[in-house]
């Protein structure tokens, strides 16, 4: 990727949308500017579990803000998420079509583990080195509108990553739907909160930590109230939670012109932030905890920082499946290497720097053969499934989803994947991919013959050398199936044979 010091986050949470920009100086991101909106995407869930056409609507206002402010910027340095509430709504896909038209950037869903992962990493940069010895570990909980991530880490490794499927914005609406807080609906928003963390305390108490961080606008706010109520100097305590949960109580509601610190546009998530807080506290037995700048988009900006660095953790996660799933390696740096280059064969010249779709192909040309750890036979299907749904650090719902299809096109009919989603340029990974599996089913070393490819909408051609095809019957009957394939899904390709005096031409030529 090219060189940006300019970089931008976009995170559409579910209680609210920020944009985050920020300067690249020495390895490190300064803040620029910043823009928020309390939108509450997650309020504007109906009961089908549906963003309601207002929400959307106010949503796709503030896109078009944030769109404004981008204007200029390389698709590159923007990298823009969505979390909890465009993970569970249906009708995500196409609302999202339409905020990707208004903020003028791709928009990605990320996995709950995918997001603990970032948010640990923007806490990780904003706390100070000397906060304490490199080896530090620390327990990081964010809880946001719609999910709650606890991660562990050391430095800025996160080792232990957890979604819990609670948020402030949607235990608010769940247990105190109408503002009113009392003591019994409090213990049963706790209760809930406590049940959703049952599942993952022995673990983390197990595993154990040097110091505990709360991030996101939740622990922030808290904060602030417990400092300006004198209920604690710094940072979360429990006994200052409990201290403003009685106070809470007291009042009957999240009053901001009764309870000092409590923004306006924080009452109305309070309650049900306090309670998943109080709970996380109790459960894994913290007193006292720091509270950081740092959150989920900061971590998008250090991500993409590592993309346009090339430190990628997209490449760390493959060359680490490649290992756990015992992939031929040498078959694979086969099938990667001539891949690309029917790849680069089809847009001769083409600027190759920041080709996302090549990037892509070169993955699922690594990739292709996980699920032969599984089964050999139909293993491209079992391929297609664990990219679909295993937990792949830095890849977005989205891009795992896309390389799952092309995994699953590389072989056998393509009639199944017709409808399955391939866009326009997905077509040409495919025919990349499954030309190189074809020429390369030897698993051998040998000396690939010259090839010249075409493409456009309606299909393929490949020429060969007719020296080749007549030494290599079985790969040349196999071209043959190969476009019956093609030809049952309404594209053409055409195999030639080159006379040993056309290779020499252009060859010279090339």
């Amino acid at each position: 990727m090219a060189r940006h010091d300019t970089l931008a986050a976009v995170d559409l949470g579910s209680n609210s949308f920020h944009l985050q920009i920020g300067r690249v100086v020495d390895g490190q991101i300064y803040p620029l500017d910043a823009l928020r909106e309390v939108l509450r995407l997650g309020a504007g869930l109906t009961a089908e579990k549906r963003i309601d056409r207002g929400t959307q609507a106010q949503a796709l206002e503030t896109l078009a803000r944030f769109a404004e402010r981008l204007r200029g910027f390389p698709r590159q340095a923007v990298r823009a998420v969505g979390t909890n509430a465009l993970r569970v709504a249906k009708n995500s896909p196409q609302f999202l079509r339409e905020a990707r038209q208004v903020l003028g950037f791709p928009i990605e869903v990320i996995s709950g583990r995918e997001e603990a992962r970032l948010i640990y990493l923007g806490v990780a940069h904003s706390l100070p080195a000397a906060a304490g010895p490199p080896h530090t570990r620390r327990l990081v909980i964010d809880i946001g509108g719609g999910s709650t991530e606890i991660i562990i880490g050391t430095g800025f490794e996160p080792q232990l990553t957890e979604s819990l499927y609670m948020g402030c914005l949607s235990y608010s609406l769940k247990f105190f739907a109408d503002g009113k807080i009392d003591k019994p609906r409090m213990k049963a928003a706790e209760l809930a909160a406590r049940q959703e963390l049952a599942g993952i305390v022995h673990g983390y108490r197990a595993a154990g930590w040097d110091e505990a961080v709360g991030s996101s606008g939740t622990a922030r706010s808290m904060q602030n109230i417990l400092r300006e109520n004198g209920f604690a100097d710094e940072g979360l305590t429990r006994e200052g939670l409990e201290r403003l949960r009685a106070l809470l109580i007291k009042h009957e509601k999240a009053d901001p012109e009764r309870i000092a610190g409590l923004r306006p546009n924080r009452a109305p998530v309070l309650p049900g932030g306090l309670a998943i807080m109080s709970a996380a506290l109790d459960e894994l037995g913290i007193e006292a905890m720091k509270v950081s700048e740092g959150a989920l988009r900061h971590g998008v900006l250090y991500d993409l920082l590592g993309r346009v660095q090339h430190r990628d953790m997209r490449e760390a996660t493959v060359t680490q499946f490649v290992r756990r799933y015992h992939i031929d390696a040498a078959q694979a740096e086969r099938v990667r290497s001539l891949s690309l280059k029917i790849y680069d064969g089809l847009a001769p010249g083409a600027e190759r720097d920041d080709d996302v779709d090549r990037l892509v192909l070169e993955w699922a040309a690594r990739l292709a053969e996980i699920g032969l750890s599984i089964e050999h036979a139909q293993y491209h299907k079992h391929s297609a499934y664990v990219l679909s749904n295993a937990d792949m650090p830095g890849f977005s719902r989205m891009e795992q989803a896309r390389l799952a299809r092309v995994v699953l096109a590389h072989r056998g009919k393509l009639s199944k994947v017709q409808d399955a989603g391939l866009e326009g340029a997905d077509w040409k990974l495919v025919f990349a991919l499954r030309t190189a599996s074809l020429i390369l089913r030897s698993r051998t070393d040998l000396k690939l013959p010259f090839l010249r490819v075409a493409g456009d909408a309606g299909g393929f051609a490949i020429d060969l050398p007719q020296s080749w095809l007549d030494e290599n019957p079985l790969s040349a009957a196999a071209l043959e199936s190969e476009a019956d394939y093609w030809k049952a899904i309404g594209m053409k390709l055409i195999v030639s044979g080159l006379s040993d005096r056309k290779v020499s031409v252009l060859q010279q030529v090339r």
